[in-house]
């Protein structure tokens, strides 16, 4: 953060130990900060490269592999840059700010109440979270208070969004062991779950449900019955995959011991979200803060201590059995009423922040407002920000043909720090 801060409004803090771009990539030129108020974001200008070196490890036997940021499939870009001797990873460096697409500067100006469509496409696969957290924002800002029905009805968007990524995570993460077996059965059940979301809010990824003051639409109580009893039928398959899982010997071999995080490390670096529940730093906002509807539904913490590939598979199992529990209890236990209310026109404060423990890990939203009422600034964060360096340490003593696999068990966002 030190390093995009630098790039984009010039601040460098005494104590900046690296002064290599992090954003810019040739985009702009040295001097230049996007989100200073004397820079409107439109100006062009011709791509000068600058030299980036990478952290040389030397030795007898040290090789370098450059990886990326062009990747195979769908995958964002990112660069990664592996210092190893045969196949053992001495060290990994990363270079991201790719996908920078400007989403601080184009914050500016815009209605509070209308910018939550930003929001939700900060990483598209946590679009619930982060729509969820900027509404937060808002609402605070105006003083709105959000209907019941709509707190308990954005609770069941935000589960189902966890359940959706750990059931594909889980696919991907037999896929990169080797076991396609488990990417064709997760993959099936992640379709059918996202076909349902499409049903129930509109979306498979209930993009723009969340809007200020409330939710779109109602889903009704027929449908609500219909997602309970999918809820029932997911349970079921995926406690037969996780005995799968934890019965496959390849599977295990691969899982265990690779990618290891200890607890103390991951305090003293800050790992948070799914990833440090795996570390044994147990935080998750829906039981540590217990705001509504999370204060009446009590919510379970999975955790363990492990910290390896094997550790973060089994909290996402532990998360998955847990959302379901979560998804059927709000379809139950939904209260009646409105499902909108609609935010004062008049904001009764200069800033206003939100806070929601996403998929990942934690989603905060900070908004501050100019004396017009428009935004004047939004920073969307991610927990891929305080991630991205532990995966470094992570991959350190593995084989290079295990870095998939410890990568993705992490599965962090570019988009969602490349603002």
């Amino acid at each position: 953060m030190q390093r995009a801060a630098s790039d984009l409004v010039g601040l460098v803090p005494e104590e900046h130990g690296d002064t290599r771009p992090w954003l810019r990539h040739d985009a702009w030129p040295v001097g230049y900060h996007p989100l200073l108020s004397d820079c409107s974001g439109q100006e062009t200008f011709d791509a000068v490269p600058d030299p980036y070196p990478f952290v040389q490890v030397e030795g007898d036997g040290v090789h370098e592999i450059a990886v990326g940021p062009v990747h195979a499939g769908i995958i964002e870009p990112g660069h990664f840059r592996f210092s190893v001797v045969g196949e053992k990873v001495l060290r990994l460096e990363q270079r991201l700010g790719y996908t920078h697409k400007g989403i601080e500067k184009r914050f500016e100006g815009q209605s509070p109440r209308e910018a939550i469509r930003l929001a939700a496409r900060v990483s598209g696969d946590s679009t619930v979270a982060f729509g969820w957290a900027y509404a937060m924002a808002a609402e605070s800002l105006s003083g709105c208070t959000v209907p019941p029905r709509a707190q308990w009805l954005r609770a069941l968007a935000l589960e189902r969004e966890r359940i959706a990524n750990h059931l594909g995570d889980l696919g991907a993460l037999g896929n990169d062991a080797g076991f396609a077996f488990g990417l064709a059965q997760f993959s099936r059940l992640k379709e059918d779950w996202l076909r349902e979301n499409g049903e129930a809010f509109g979306h498979r990824y209930a993009m723009d449900w969340i809007v200020a003051g409330g939710v779109g639409t109602d889903p009704g109580q027929p449908r609500l019955d219909r997602i309970a009893r999918h809820c029932d039928e997911v349970e079921r398959e995926v406690a037969r995959l996780q005995t799968i899982y934890d019965e496959h010997a390849g599977l295990q071999d691969r899982f265990t011991g690779a990618g290891r995080v200890s607890p103390e490390l991951a305090v003293r670096l800050g790992l948070t979200g799914l990833a440090g529940r795996a570390s044994g730093v147990a935080h998750d906002l829906r039981s540590d803060l217990r705001f509504a509807p999370y204060d009446a539904l009590a919510p379970r913490c999975a955790t363990s201590s492990a910290g390896d590939v094997a550790a973060r598979v089994a909290v996402r199992f532990d998360e998955l059995f847990e959302s379901l529990r979560l998804v059927r209890a709000i379809a139950v236990r939904l209260p009646d009423g409105p499902i909108h209310a609609v935010p004062p026109d008049v904001a009764t404060a200069e800033r206003g922040a939100g806070w929601v423990e996403g998929w990942r890990g934690e989603i905060f939203v900070a908004i501050e407002l100019d004396a017009s009422g428009l935004i004047r600034r939004c920073h969307c964060h991610d927990p891929s920000w305080q991630n991205w360096p532990l995966l470094e340490h992570a991959v350190i003593g593995n084989i290079v043909p295990d870095f998939p696999l410890i990568n993705k068990s992490f599965n962090l966002s570019y988009s969602g720090q490349d603002l």
